[in-house]
């Protein structure tokens, strides 16, 4: 039997390839489904530089989530395969008793589980997974393939209930092969959310994970806000901020933290109001800004963390883990904070009391972390 033309085997080599029972064997690239929680922007958001790295890693990312965290995540890549999962329907208490709501809710987050482990299962039969990471969505795992869950609260804060919510948690993510932690070794930004030494857990810390970059930029907001979270308490704290800046003479970047076409009349000359803006405009509004307002959600300590930003939390009323985080900022004297209820923008001024964020160390999203696909 004669040798191919060189011709000839160039040509037999590219119609090879292209069969797709063979695809795999010549370099086809790996399909990771990344799925995160939508309980406000925040699980969505720590999401995004997971994704850049699969994709600077020669993965293929897939999304999968519902409502506003899958519209971000769709805004920020248009080109990625997306898909809805079943909603957890989370809602806030407009009162205190959060913690009863979500007692209540508890039937309906299970079957929400129940469903999307069912949707996980059809997504692989027609995408071939090669790998999951999951947010804090529980049923997005599936025993054959190498599942990741996502959190920075293996203990999870609810009052006298503490030890029976965080063993509830643990054994959920015990299920998942790995457990990623955004945070460094010593627990430096989640405290005791992230300590437990008792359980036997594969976790892995990976650092305080950020979509953002530190620019150096003439700063032209005297004040960003930045509101994020489940409804209504995201509704009540824009509420109380609208009136509070009525007043106001700082030059002002409020960010309401919708997907919405509805807008809210203008507060003043000094005030801008958008509705959402995407991670690359974001990130130029926190560099050209002086402080920021924000819950003191994890996400947003994370990115403050990455930016070396000065800062006034607001945690959500009734969030134990919020209010424990404001708490801890406050201890290690890096932001003041004040509830809901006691805000007034004149506590701004405390600001300069408090070191601010330092900058840390964001490169742990590296080759090694992806070796589990």
């Amino acid at each position: 039997m004669s040798f191919l033309r060189r011709q000839e085997f160039d040509e037999f080599s590219t119609n090879f390839n292209e069969i797709p029972a063979f695809a795999g064997m010549t370099g086809m690239k790996k399909k990771i489904l990344i799925a995160p929680l939508n309980w406000g922007l925040g699980h969505a958001a720590r999401c995004i530089p997971i994704i850049n790295a699969l994709l600077r890693y020669n993965f293929e990312p897939i999304i999968a989530s519902d409502g506003d965290a899958l519209t971000l995540l769709q805004k920020e890549f248009p080109q990625l395969k997306s898909y809805s999962l079943p909603s957890y329907n989370i809602k806030y208490s407009k009162s205190s008793n959060q913690k009863i709501k979500l007692f209540l809710s508890s039937p309906i987050i299970l079957k929400a589980s129940i469903d999307e482990h069912k949707a996980v299962k059809k997504i692989h039969k027609k995408e071939n997974l090669s790998g999951i990471i999951s947010d804090n969505r529980f049923g997005v795992r599936l025993k054959k393939i190498p599942s990741v869950y996502i959190t920075h609260q293996i203990n999870v804060l609810s009052g006298n209930t503490t030890a029976i919510t965080s063993s509830l948690h643990q054994k959920i993510i015990a299920k998942f092969d790995q457990c990623w932690i955004p945070d460094y070794e010593d627990s430096i930004l989640s405290g005791k959310l992230s300590t437990n030494k008792k359980t036997k857990l594969n976790s892995k810390f990976i650092g305080a994970i950020s979509r953002f970059e530190k620019e150096n930029l003439s700063k032209k907001y005297d004040l960003l806000i930045v509101l994020s979270g489940p409804e209504p308490q995201r509704t009540l704290l824009e509420e109380k901020i609208i009136v509070e800046l009525k007043t106001s003479t700082k030059k002002t970047l409020l960010v309401r933290g919708v997907f919405s076409k509805n807008t809210i009349p203008a507060i003043n000359k000094s005030t801008t109001i958008v509705n959402y803006l995407l991670t690359e405009q974001l990130q130029q509004a926190f560099n050209e800004s002086e402080i920021v307002l924000a819950r003191s959600g994890y996400t947003t300590i994370l990115d403050l963390a990455k930016l070396n930003k000065k800062a006034f939390f607001i945690p959500t009323p009734g969030q134990d883990e919020q209010e424990y985080l404001a708490q801890r900022m406050a201890d290690l004297s890096i932001v003041p904070f004040a509830t809901q209820n006691d805000f007034k923008l004149n506590k701004l001024a405390q600001i300069k009391n408090y070191k601010g964020f330092e900058n840390s160390n964001n490169d742990i999203l590296n080759a090694d972390l992806f070796k589990l696909f």
